[in-house]
């Protein structure tokens, strides 16, 4: 997404909301402190010409000593004054920028934990968070340092050529003659680099990525032995990223010297010129003095502007990147009119006529799906691996819109509820376990912090998590790695498991949770979930005819479709898929 600068810069001011006075004072004070920049000049042209070079600098010295300490003493403290202005200015801008960046972080990450699913399938981790890192800091930076540099640069030119042209206009126009030259220079560059930090900032979101997906990704590379593998990959996106930003940097140093040549010819001129006004006394020595003294203020912002047009941008390309997550709604929200459920549901889910496929798939994934699944029932689902179980239980929770039909709990269409009483209403426990790095205490009350330690330790027990857990260093104040660092995969699925059903939820969706449990605790868990002490609907995804065989109703989904419905009994009985699956698991005919 590629904006217009009006639109950036309107961004930052609404980002200022509460600090928008401070920056203007800022901006006030770096006029101020260039202004001041003349004053040196300016008494130096005075004591020269009254005190060293003019007529009657000998009786002037004598005669109006006062003056001349009056003019050393007003140098001395204009200094001060412009040093502590300065100061002042930097710590005023640094304030705002850094409360900017503040405000425009909570609301990216606001925004990126309110997206829907297709977000995150559009999306890269490594991406993202280099926007909300490095892109973020060069939006930073903008307010921080351009925006003043370019202030403080047109200022000090301003202020400069009006000082000159008081002085004397004919010199001073020979001065900033050569100022079309290097304006003409500066936005040539600026053409050449802004595609050049475009790409830049996608290299760097793609190493980021590499890097991020390595990290989480590292017992896989270690378990297939291909360190060397993606460390020769990271080096390739990191040659990538390095490459990019030497052309970058080369693209200044292209026009670096033509911008070096014309700032250096100013002094050059300045004598050959200065001298003949001097020697025609056109100009006094002082007045040689105080345009000597500036001359830097002239080359400085010519020279200033070549890294502001840089710096701006990177800014441009970072804040592209910046906004489109800034400015992103999610499709998956409340509707105006949603209906307001703050109890707890009951727990029948319907499915009637649901179709659904993703949005960067040309086919369908599920096909005319309808069952119901009545309070406190248990209802499994079974099926091929990429049939489309999964895909169904993401539609209860909202996480995906269906294409086609409803889906409804307690006879309201999830469509037209709040997203948060449903949620709150579903414990999920998927096949990806993620475990936070956290106290295992932490990670089962995850869903509800106020849950008490009895609390916690009842529902480990439910998981039959509490065995393997009291025999832990620290017990539930253990902290475990990121992602379940340190626990085996049965471990995990079973804190998972506890930790849905630690919001006591009146919808209980498992997705192939028992998978890595051996048969004995898989067992005890089937027993656990029949003896909860809160009503619960059970929707779960197996592959087990042992967590399957007790449920009131089996579902069996083939290329998207429920091919078979009924109990063990009944579906062993049609001599279908499930009855070739028990066959399969149990070695012998039913």
């Amino acid at each position: 997404m590629k904006t217009d600068l009006k639109k950036k810069l309107s961004w930052l001011w609404e980002n200022m909301e509460g600090c928008r006075i401070l920056y203007i004072i800022g901006i006030l004070g770096t006029v101020l402190y260039n202004a001041l920049q003349l004053t040196v000049p300016y008494f130096s042209q005075k004591i020269i010409d009254l005190f060293l070079t003019g007529e009657n600098a000998a009786r002037n010295l004598i005669e109006k000593r006062e003056l001349f300490y009056e003019l050393v003493i007003a140098m001395v403290v204009l200094t001060i004054f412009r040093t502590t202005v300065v100061y002042l200015v930097c710590m005023d801008v640094e304030h705002v920028s850094q409360t900017m960046l503040y405000r425009i972080r909570n609301v990216l990450f606001r925004k990126i934990e309110h997206q829907d699913m297709n977000f995150y399938n559009t999306y890269r981790t490594g991406d993202l968070m280099t926007r909300v890192t490095g892109d973020l800091d060069a939006v930073r930076h903008m307010v921080a340092w351009v925006i003043r540099s370019v202030v403080e640069a047109f200022s000090l030119l301003l202020a400069t050529a009006v000082y000159f042209l008081y002085m004397d206009w004919r010199l001073t126009l020979c001065m900033f003659g050569i100022a079309p030259f290097m304006l003409a220079v500066i936005l040539k560059f600026r053409d050449k680099v802004a595609p050049r930090h475009r790409e830049l900032r996608e290299k760097l979101a793609q190493m980021n990525t590499a890097a991020q997906e390595n990290i989480s990704g590292n017992r896989v590379v270690k378990a297939f032995a291909r360190e060397d593998y993606e460390i020769q990959k990271f080096d390739e996106c990191n040659r990538d990223y390095s490459e990019t930003n030497k052309k970058t940097s080369k693209t200044w140093l292209i026009y670096f010297p033509y911008v070096e040549t014309f700032a250096n010819l100013m002094p050059v001129l300045l004598l050959a010129v200065g001298g003949l006004f001097i020697i025609n006394k056109q100009i006094t020595m002082g007045e040689y003095v105080a345009f000597s003294s500036l001359i830097w203020a002239i080359q400085n912002p010519m020279r200033m502007l070549g890294n502001i047009m840089n710096e701006f941008q990177r800014f441009s390309a970072s804040a592209d990147k910046v906004m489109e997550i800034y400015y992103s709604e999610p499709k998956i929200v409340d509707k105006e009119d949603a209906v307001d459920l703050p109890g707890r549901f009951a727990g029948k889910v319907e499915f009637r006529n649901v179709s659904f496929k993703y949005e960067d798939g040309k086919l369908p994934v599920l096909h005319n799906i309808s069952f119901v699944a009545k309070p406190g029932e248990t209802v499994a689902i079974m099926g091929e691996t990429g049939c489309g179980k999964t895909s169904l239980i993401h539609l209860i929770p909202r996480f995906y819109e269906p294409t086609e039909g409803e889906v409804l709990i307690d006879g309201v269409n999830v469509a037209d509820m709040k997203l948060a009483q449903l949620r709150k209403n579903i414990g999920l426990a998927t096949q990806d376990v993620l475990l936070y790095s956290d106290t295992i205490d932490g990670n089962i009350a995850y869903g509800d912090s106020h849950l008490s330690q009895k609390e916690v330790v009842k529902f480990a027990k439910y998981s039959a998590a509490a065995q393997f857990i009291s025999k832990m260093p620290e017990g539930y104040e253990t902290i475990i790695g990121e992602r379940g660092v340190g626990l085996s995969g049965g471990q995990k699925q079973r804190i998972s498991l506890a930790r849905a059903l630690a919001v006591k939820p009146a919808i209980l969706i498992l997705d192939d949770t028992t998978s890595a449990v051996d048969m004995e605790t898989e067992k005890q868990i089937q027993h656990s979930l029949n003896e909860l002490d809160f009503p619960c609907t059970k929707i779960i995804i197996a592959q087990r005819i042992s967590t399957t065989k007790f449920a009131d109703k089996i579902l069996v989904i083939q290329d998207g479709r429920i091919t078979e419905s009924g109990t063990h009994e009944e579906l062993i009985a049609k001599k279908g898929y499930y009855y070739s699956l028990v066959a399969l698991q149990t070695g012998e005919e039913v």
